[in-house]
């Protein structure tokens, strides 16, 4: 059973889920891993902090609908205020769309929702945007994921200049101390060569860190990943 003992900002049994940029792919990998996870008989538990774009009357088309049904969860408000307590109308930055309603998004009490999530089951925080999407005037998703000290899973594609952006983006986490536990390549809808190659190259350039190909409609990931939340 893993240990719920904390130093400050290491958090056992929770998983950041970044990416390299918006619409990569992240609730549809943070879906994945929670029904694999339950196919194995392991309970991982999705929540997504903060989310943009958001309409009470579509819970079943936004990103948060999706992670309730991946867990079996009905689609109430209730749940979906479990989840995302930070939720906004207009599909832009979270700052923006913070803005638009007159609000903010303080990274104090997000850092400590995200604290109360961990437990001796694994839980999937999922981000917002890219690595570097600001989240109030002077915070960014990579400031969150730094204090949060989570593990990690970067999420990209295989897209013309996926390399550049997924390059950059893990030079960024690591200046701030972060070595994702995986790369997952999300197989994007066009591609200029194989996601293989695309891994391949980057394998090159960071070679102890796993890289992962997901093919799109995908209906289950390796367990091996599973087991590293």
């Amino acid at each position: 059973m893993r240990s719920q003992k904390r130093i400050w900002g290491q958090l056992m049994g929770l998983t950041f889920i970044a990416a390299t940029g918006t619409d990569i792919g992240k609730t549809y990998i943070t879906c994945l891993l929670i029904k694999t996870a339950a196919k194995m008989g392991i309970s991982v538990r999705g929540v997504k902090p903060v989310i943009s774009g958001f309409d009470e009357n579509k819970i079943n088309e936004s990103d948060t609908g999706n992670i309730l049904e991946a867990m079996g969860l009905p689609l109430t408000m209730d749940n979906v205020r479990d989840i995302s307590p930070w939720r906004f109308s207009a599909a832009l930055s979270p700052d923006m769309a913070a803005t638009r309603e007159s609000a903010t998004i303080p990274l104090l009490p997000l850092i400590e929702f995200c604290n109360k999530q961990a437990s001796d089951s694994p839980t999937l925080v999922e981000g917002v945007g890219g690595v570097m999407v600001p989240l109030n005037e002077k915070d960014t998703t990579l400031d969150w994921q730094a204090a949060l000290n989570a593990k990690c899973m970067l999420i990209t594609g295989s897209y013309l200049g996926t390399l550049s952006h997924t390059m950059t983006a893990l030079k960024a986490l690591e200046q701030r101390g972060i070595k994702p536990s995986a790369i997952i390549i999300n197989s994007s809808e066009t591609a200029p060569v194989s996601e293989q190659e695309t891994a391949e190259t980057l394998g090159r350039f960071v070679p102890d860190i796993p890289i992962y190909i997901v093919a799109r409609n995908a209906e289950t990931l390796p367990e091996e990943l599973v087991l590293t939340l």
